[in-house]
């Protein structure tokens, strides 16, 4: 989204006070008037330009519904013909019998007939002829009577696709850009699986955009790092945007199974069978080391932000311990440096649509997002407010830039207390050092429960009570110095605000929002494919303490980020933990809190050994994006007094023992 500069001119207080007061002498009481009725005109005309959208005026139930198989010019499963990937189609009719061409929206998936998409698992069906029935989610029922078609991608290897799936790699993204290149007269495509007869997207513009949540947007991310031609924006929620960071950070193992356990998880059952090779190759470029390789490479659509033409919408929760908040942060930042249009939704859940958790506005502003993004309607939302933030459950405030323009790096330092493991959190050289032992069996819920109390498993620091608000927004850094007595180590560094307050319980089950039982309509129905949706609610828990940010390293990892060593026992070693994009305020009265410790149950996996830690402060760090900088921060501690935490157990969310992958539970 364009960043649009205002300038003001201020002038000498007296020299502004006698102008207005001449002019109070000096204008005509008609053009107060006239002053009043133009504002009323202007109001009115940025009502009209808001309101303006395309409305429901095309027949649904009389839509096409075809499909035709795009080839991808790839033989991703090596039997001598180019691998073809079905494409489910429905579209309104009206358009083509006038000649008018029509924008599409697409979602490419792997999860159409093993997984299911939404909150109810939906998944296509077909009736007995291979026709689409139920097209799973709403977007055909709501696009489609307002003139789009919407398209649906089996990628390569599922469903009634050919090919093999590769996890994000050259043939997952191929699958999905080869149906751009095809919408866009570039690409060939057939009325069968195998026949000869060519499809032509005759009906169509070209103009398309891609939306999808998980790995659905994760594919929206590796085609618009293409550059391709015609995809003019995406939506990705909950999207990944470096596949090396969703199963390690920085050689510290996030789940304890590679790629291709979601490849087998996914995959048809007809593919799986002539895929064995593709298989191989991806257990073969994924060592359990956590070592980066060629096959990582494939999979980061970071460095290739700078070829991004389209428009990006980002929706990601700040709590989403599945794909996490550091995909987003790090995609957006690579953006924004490269000066693409974008906007952000940035909520408490966890890996959740806002579909499920924020309906009718989603609705609404994806309307209006692909009203003026593809079909030209200026409507203003490109002048809105840039970013959307959860606060409290159910409770929003935006941001006109994001991060705000005034947000700058603090450096925090953590400092010995009055007892071991109980330390301070502030701008001045902290020094002394604390030791840890890792106990696998912990994680950050209880790190955070006892920061008041001495325990082995971690040290923790937290400033004064605050005086002011302070507002952390972007992506922090924890410099961590560790003297290991053991070969393997691996670290976790949680930023935390200590105070009382009523969040959406992440954690728990719906990752912040219970399933009613209620049902909202949101489009056109037919008996096969109905648009009426279970409606949500907030999952709330109250909480002594919040977990604002994590990240995670091995720590033979110190010296590059490529590749991991064995440690030497009694050696110390500094290494940066990359911890997730978010935007949250802690208020006045809270504590920030560092806590820095070993295994996070259920987040990492465990080294081989059971290291114990011992930290140089002096040579460690906490850089905090805060809005207004280290002005805001000193602010904010000036004048408070330090007191003890309560030893006692400060009540939290528990994390979940065992973190499903990304395509399981169907939402």
């Amino acid at each position: 989204m364009p960043i649009r500069t205002r300038f003001t001119i201020w002038r000498p207080l007296a020299t502004a006070a006698t102008a207005a007061l001449m002019a109070t002498f000096l204008i005509p009481v008609q053009s107060q008037a006239q002053d009043q009725a133009q504002d009323r005109t202007q109001v009115q005309e940025q009502d009209k330009r808001a309101s303006r959208s395309s409305q429901p005026v095309y027949s649904y139930d009389r839509a096409v519904r075809e499909a035709v198989w795009v080839d991808t010019r790839l033989d991703g499963d090596g039997d001598g013909k180019t691998d073809r990937v079905a494409v489910d189609i429905v579209r309104p009719r009206e358009p083509a019998q006038k000649g008018r061409k029509i924008p599409v929206i697409m979602d490419a998936s792997p999860y159409y007939s093993c997984c299911g998409r939404g909150n109810e698992s939906q998944l296509k069906t077909y009736d007995a002829n291979g026709t689409v029935v139920q097209m799973p989610l709403y977007y055909d029922n709501y696009f489609v009577p307002r003139g789009y078609a919407f398209v649906g991608v089996d990628l390569a290897g599922t469903n009634r696709s050919d090919g093999c799936v590769d996890v994000g790699g050259r043939s997952d993204v191929q699958s999905a850009k080869a149906v751009v290149d095809w919408l866009n007269g570039r690409g060939r495509a057939y009325t069968t699986r195998t026949g000869t007869t060519r499809a032509a997207a005759d009906w169509s513009n070209g103009r398309t955009g891609m939306i999808g949540k998980s790995y659905d947007g994760t594919i929206a991310n590796g085609v618009a790092a293409t550059g391709v031609e015609g995809l003019e924006t995406i939506v990705p929620i909950g999207g990944i945007s470096s596949w090396y960071d969703y199963y390690f950070a920085k050689g510290a193992p996030l789940f304890d199974s590679g790629p291709d356990g979601l490849a087998n998880r996914v995959e048809s059952p007809e593919a799986r069978a002539r895929c064995a090779a593709v298989q191989e190759r991806i257990v073969a470029g994924a060592p359990r080391t956590g070592d980066w390789t060629a096959l990582w490479s494939e999979r980061n659509h970071v460095p290739d932000a700078g070829k991004v033409e389209a428009s990006v919408f980002v929706v990601h929760g700040m709590q989403d311990l599945n794909v996490r908040a550091k995909h987003f942060g790090q995609w957006w930042d690579a953006l924004a440096k490269n000066g693409v249009e974008r906007k952000i939704w940035l909520s408490q859940v966890g890996h959740v649509d806002p579909f499920d958790f924020r309906r009718a506005d989603w609705v609404n502003t994806l309307h209006r997002w692909f009203d003026h993004e593809l079909l030209g309607y200026d409507n203003g939302i490109d002048d809105e407010p840039m970013a959307d933030i959860e606060r409290h459950p159910d409770q929003w405030v935006t941001s006109a830039v994001w991060p705000p323009r005034t947000t700058d790096t603090v450096r925090l330092k953590p400092a010995e207390g009055t007892a071991p493991g109980v330390g301070t959190l502030g701008l001045r050289t902290g020094g002394g050092t604390e030791t840890f032992t890792d106990d696998p069996s912990r994680d950050e819920a209880d790190w955070a429960a006892d920061l008041g109390s001495s325990t082995p498993d971690k040290a923790g620091f937290v400033t004064v009570p605050l005086s002011r608000d302070l507002r952390l927004s972007g992506s922090s850094k924890v410099t961590v110095t560790a003297t290991p007595n053991t070969p393997t180590a691996h670290l976790s560094a949680v930023l935390v605000d200590v105070g009382p307050d009523t969040i959406r319980d992440y954690a728990g089950p719906g990752e912040g929002i219970s399933t009613l039982t209620d049902r909202t309509c949101w489009g056109a129905s037919t008996s096969g494919d109905g648009a009426c949706f279970k409606e949500t609610a907030a999952r709330t828990a109250d909480v002594e303490h919040t977990v604002v940010s994590r990240g995670w390293a091995d720590l033979g990892n110190h010296a590059s980020d490529a590749k991991g060593r064995p440690l030497t026992p009694g050696k110390a070693y500094t290494i940066t933990l990359d911890l997730a994009a978010t935007d949250h305020v802690v208020p006045a009265g809270h504590r920030l809190a560092l806590i820095v410790a070993g295994t996070d149950r259920g987040l990492i996996e465990p080294p081989a050994d059971t290291p114990t830690l011992t930290v140089d402060l002096s040579r460690t760090t906490a850089d905090v994006p805060v809005v207004g900088g280290t002005t805001a921060f000193a602010r904010a501690v000036a004048g408070a007094t330090a007191t003890a935490l309560p030893a006692g157990e400060l009540a939290g969310v528990q994390p979940p023992q065992t973190l499903s992958r990304i395509p399981e539970g169907g939402r």
